[in-house]
């Protein structure tokens, strides 16, 4: 007969412990799956021996991980502890095991030669002899060629999306958080429809209706895990592979990205001051099935689309039976004057799939956005919905929609604009004495980014590697163009930072695109 021991969950003791008696003691020792078959003629202390050894050469069992003590491991087994003794003498002799005095054996930090070759095995032992890259399919390859750059990465100056985080209400946030997790209520603990909770569905519908003149009922409304889910979902409902979809050239990378792994053919439709030119989108791909727009505030340019394109785009779609995503991620920042209307309020042909998000507006780590769906697609999109993550988390659902109840999220928007508006001033203003007239800023009037452009043949990669290695976000504007090579600049997001942060961030990018510019005039004045 043989006996099997299961590994047991714990934690590695380098960092964590066992309080008994107030007295912090080490945990116990892990135990990998190890048959012990009586019968067989190989010899106790080698079965041990070699069921250890294998954990470590397949990774179940990592460097620094704790050993059960050799007489705990014989009571498990039931076995004497002689032969238990004996296998882990081996396997310290061997270098797979080492012992620390005072604490016990652990499996070995530095672990042989022999562990470095590769080990992966099919089910019948064998090693598989497949390379690797069959291993993916190709819209995976795409994803990992298209990661993005080191202008991404992390919080601060100026990493594009980022809100004010700093000015978020946590108390009030933080209490309706409390009052959900106190509950009991077995209900918010259950399977949802895949469209999302029916009291923030409800909320939004109420929300768009009044603030953004958008035509729904709560019944339209998906709730989704932010504007970026949104946006591959709907590929996937309205795109067969292959089809072709208008994109914004310059556009927005998230909304290339999702069209691209849907399998989209990708036509890229130039933005002027007007916004998408519909004219060069039906010339280009007449009959393209999806065509998606920013309107309200265009990324990264920041126009906004003017009322004869937005009507021609409607017409368009109408008489070709398209669909449009129209991205409204950020309208609510606007400061100028009023928001823009939502695009979708325009349509009566029910064409527009509205995509908006709280993470920009609240916090990203939220996680939750929404999406309006024409009536008659609302059936697909559940369906696929269902197929991918099912439906959003419920209690920060249940949370948002008390938070827009109590009136917390429009206090807090009308702050954030006023807040934006000054943090976009003090931009504007530390990038002209940076760079004067070497600089020009498009899209100051909304939103929480805004774009400076640079002359023409300026190498805005190169000089937005050097500023992230100084800890400065600057996504380089070229890298919005997918047609042809486009204008150089950053796109640089002001939201998250504040003024002494501003000013810092200006300076060190001023510090990685001088051996890229041409040395600045100093004023009389100035020598």
């Amino acid at each position: 007969m043989s006996k099997a021991v299961s590994l047991n969950n714990h934690l590695p003791p380098a960092r964590y412990g066992h309080y008994l008696d107030g007295v912090k003691r080490a945990p116990a020792g892990i135990l990998p799956v190890i048959s012990i078959d009586r019968e067989s003629p190989k010899p106790l202390y080698r079965q041990l021996y070699d069921g250890y050894r294998d954990a470590i050469l397949e990774r179940r069992l990592r460097g620094g991980q704790r050993l059960p003590s050799t007489r705990s491991l014989a009571a498990e087994l039931g076995i004497s502890r002689i032969p238990v003794l004996n296998a882990f003498e081996q396997l310290l002799a061997e270098g797979y095991f080492e012992s620390r005095v005072g604490a016990g054996t652990f499996v070995a930090a530095s672990l042989p030669d022999s562990l470095s070759r590769p080990i992966g095995r099919a089910a019948s032992g064998r090693r598989t002899s497949s390379p690797r890259s069959r291993l993916v399919s190709h819209r995976a390859r795409m994803a990992v060629q298209d990661l993005p750059g080191p202008w991404f990465r992390g919080p601060g100056a100026f990493n594009v999306g980022q809100p004010p985080v700093d000015r978020f209400p946590l108390k009030a946030w933080s209490s309706l958080v409390a009052h959900h997790a106190r509950r009991e209520d077995p209900d918010l603990l259950h399977y949802r429809q895949s469209m999302g909770l029916p009291a923030l569905r409800e909320q939004i519908a109420q929300y768009l209706g009044a603030a953004r003149a958008v035509r729904c009922e709560a019944e339209q409304i998906m709730i989704v895990s932010g504007s970026q889910q949104a946006l591959d979902l709907t590929a996937r409902v309205l795109l067969d592979e292959g089809g072709p979809a208008w994109i914004e050239d310059p556009g927005y990378f998230g909304a290339r990205k999702a069209l691209r792994l849907a399998g989209a053919k990708l036509v890229p439709v130039p933005v002027d001051g007007e916004g998408l030119h519909v004219p060069t989108g039906i010339a280009r791909s007449p009959r393209a099935g999806v065509a998606f727009v920013t309107p309200s505030h265009q990324f990264p340019l920041g126009v906004t689309m003017s009322a004869s394109r937005r009507l021609r785009l409607l017409d368009w779609a109408r008489d070709t039976g398209a669909w449009i995503i129209e991205d409204d991620y950020d309208s609510e920042y606007r400061f100028g004057n009023l928001p823009i209307a939502a695009l979708q309020g325009l349509d009566r042909d029910s064409r527009v799939v509205y995509v908006g998000t709280f993470t920009k507006m609240l916090f990203p780590a939220l996680r939750l956005g929404y999406i309006v769906v024409p009536s008659d697609l609302v059936e697909p999109f559940a369906a696929v919905r269902r197929t991918m993550d099912m439906f959003s988390p419920t209690l920060l659902q249940a949370v948002l929609a008390d938070f827009i109840a109590e009136g917390h999220f429009e206090r807090h928007i009308r702050r954030m604009r006023l807040l934006c508006r000054e943090r976009r001033q003090a931009l504007v203003e530390c990038l002209a004495e940076a760079f004067g007239p070497a600089v020009e800023v498009l899209g100051d009037e909304a939103g929480m980014f805004l774009t400076a452009v640079f002359p023409d043949g300026t190498p805005d990669c190169a000089i937005a590697l050097r500023a992230a290695e100084l800890g400065v976000s600057a996504y380089p504007l070229s890298q919005s163009y997918l047609a042809k090579k486009g204008r150089s600049g950053f796109v640089l997001g002001y939201g998250g930072v504040n003024p002494a942060e501003i000013a810092e961030g200006v300076r060190k990018l001023r510090e990685a695109a001088d051996p890229y510019l041409r040395p600045r005039r100093v004023s009389p004045r100035a020598r």
